[in-house]
């Protein structure tokens, strides 16, 4: 199940006010406090560049017509206005854009989640353009957060409704960005780059939201490789049997609870420069839906585990975006995919399972399961041979507790930890590092096996650093390293906002692009 239609999405340098479309969305500012004292008009709008046509059309009196509809400036505020023959489109739609930066454009973020309230707001106007500030000069960062804010903001699963749904609008089937010169190459390559990007958050979006019985291990592995041999990747997946002769020893007994036997995906990317001698390894968890196993969850909010495999759908899809965009750096990516259920084979608390590594692990928790499957990937992975190695899993609810919904937690190789957090600030992803303390390590000691799968005493405190620590179990001692948690960040359960609608989100599909792109330009 895919989303329903992508978003057209191109360049235009005609006059805002002369453009023949369904909307026009232009940004505005919230003026109080002191700046609206010094205007004399405190509490009123100020204007953002851009819509300088558009206000002049309205003779001056656009931003008081707006204040009087109730709009603020605020973040992410869209008022409508209808234009009754003031300018060529019939609407006018205004996006806050929060308080006015100081010497500054708004930031990238900033426009990225004011284009896509708007593309949201306006689902059933199958045309819109949007005149939102754009510097003159450099503003790429801005016109790619502009042009990904309108494509994921258009985004929408197709769902499984089978009624009619008269109420339910199209998304905006077509986007025009207002740009100094439409034609100018680096613009015309930011919005293909966008593109890319953004077509990739919204295949893992789509992988994330589809229903848990139509997106089992089998049916994810099918549909990743098939994806990949289309963009021209390399790819290998291994079966059940394959991983049991292989000595997967995680992934196997995760999997071996359900009649839907577990893969690991792997694709490889190979630059046609040659690239630049560095290697990067990208590792997604794949657990398409987790009861916890024999320890199992709570019925309450069960239900959002099918998006337990967020992980490996954006590993997945980010591996696409390479494909697009080519970088001069070798990728490869690893999928460990399973299905965590309980049954008469499961696996149980008490267990000794030998890894791909050779390790050995007792297992406590069988709700532990993610860092399991992951353990063999990274292995794996090294083996294969990385300079770099990236790992994202919706893998603790410490990382909620500690650092909220929105932002990730990363851990690891302290130099790769400040570059995700560099790249994830970059692309609106914001990641924060967390240490690996000795004392969790020592606490997970097992009087049986190398390591016990969480704290041996079952203790949860520095939940989200246990799982960082277990995983560095299986890194080679040459290979930098950076484990991503988004079990807040890989789903949104709330209304929608900005660009984010309820789901799936695509975290860390962007990061990861920055991060490729990184390692390719500087080693």
């Amino acid at each position: 199940m895919t989303s329903p239609r992508t978003t057209n999405l191109s360049l235009v340098d005609t006059d805002p006010a002369e453009l023949a479309v369904d909307a026009i969305v232009i940004g505005v500012h919230s003026q109080t406090g002191e700046q609206g004292a010094t205007s004399g008009l405190a509490g009123t709008l100020l204007l953002a560049s851009g819509a300088e046509s558009i206000a002049a059309a309205f003779d001056g009196k656009l931003t008081e017509t707006l204040a009087l509809l109730g709009a603020t400036g605020g973040p992410g505020e869209v008022i409508k206005l209808a234009t009754l023959g003031t300018v060529t489109a019939p609407l006018v739609t205004a996006v806050g854009l929060g308080p006015e930066p100081s010497g500054a454009a708004p930031a990238p973020e900033t426009l990225r989640r004011a284009a896509g309230a708007a593309i949201r707001a306006l689902a059933g106007a199958p045309k819109v353009a949007l005149a939102l500030p754009l510097p003159d000069a450099d503003a790429s960062a801005e016109l790619r957060a502009v042009a990904e804010g309108a494509l994921l903001g258009g985004y929408r699963f197709a769902g499984y409704k089978t009624r009619p749904q008269p109420t339910r609008r199209e998304p905006v089937a077509e986007v025009l960005i207002a740009v100094p010169d439409a034609g100018d190459a680096d613009a015309q390559a930011e919005v293909a780059r966008a593109q890319a990007v953004a077509g990739a958050v919204r295949l893992s979006r789509d992988w994330v939201n589809t229903a848990p019985n139509e997106l089992r291990p089998p049916s994810f592995a099918d549909a990743v490789a098939s994806a990949a041999r289309e963009a021209g990747l390399g790819v290998e997946v291994l079966d059940e049997a394959a991983l049991a002769a292989g000595g997967y020893g995680g992934i196997v007994a995760v999997g071996q609870g359900s009649e839907a036997p577990p893969r690991l995906v792997k694709l490889t990317y190979t630059p046609q420069d040659g690239g630049n001698g560095k290697r990067v390894a990208l590792v997604g968890k794949g657990i398409t839906f987790d009861t916890g196993g024999i320890s199992i969850k709570p019925a309450q909010g069960m239900w959002e585990m099918k998006s337990d495999m967020a992980g490996a759908a954006a590993v997945g899809a980010t591996m696409l975006a390479i494909a697009a965009l080519k970088p001069s750096v070798a990728v490869s990516a690893y999928l460990p995919m399973a299905e965590n259920m309980p049954s008469g084979t499961s696996y149980r608390p008490g267990d000794v399972i030998t890894m791909f590594n050779g390790k050995r692990v007792e297992v406590l928790n069988t709700d532990a399961e993610g860092r399991m499957i992951l353990g063999d990937a990274i292995a794996r992975a090294c083996a294969d041979g990385t300079d770099y190695l990236f790992e994202t899993s919706t893998l603790t609810g410490g990382q909620v507790i500690a650092l909220g919904k929105r932002m990730a937690g990363v851990m690891g190789t302290p130099e790769l930890c400040d570059r995700v957090k560099v790249a994830g600030d970059t692309v609106g992803e914001p990641a924060w590092p967390m240490p690996l303390p000795d004392d969790v390590r020592k606490g997970m000691e097992s009087e049986v096996a190398d390591i016990s799968q969480v704290n041996a005493g079952m203790d949860r405190a520095g939940h989200m650093l246990q799982g960082g620590v277990f995983l560095r179990e299986f890194v080679a001692d040459d290979v930098a390293w950076a484990h991503i948690d988004i079990a807040g960040p890989g789903y949104h359960s709330g209304e929608p906002t900005g660009y984010l609608t309820k789901g799936g989100t695509g975290v860390p599909v962007r990061t990861l692009v920055q991060l490729v792109e990184d390692v390719a330009a500087n080693g």
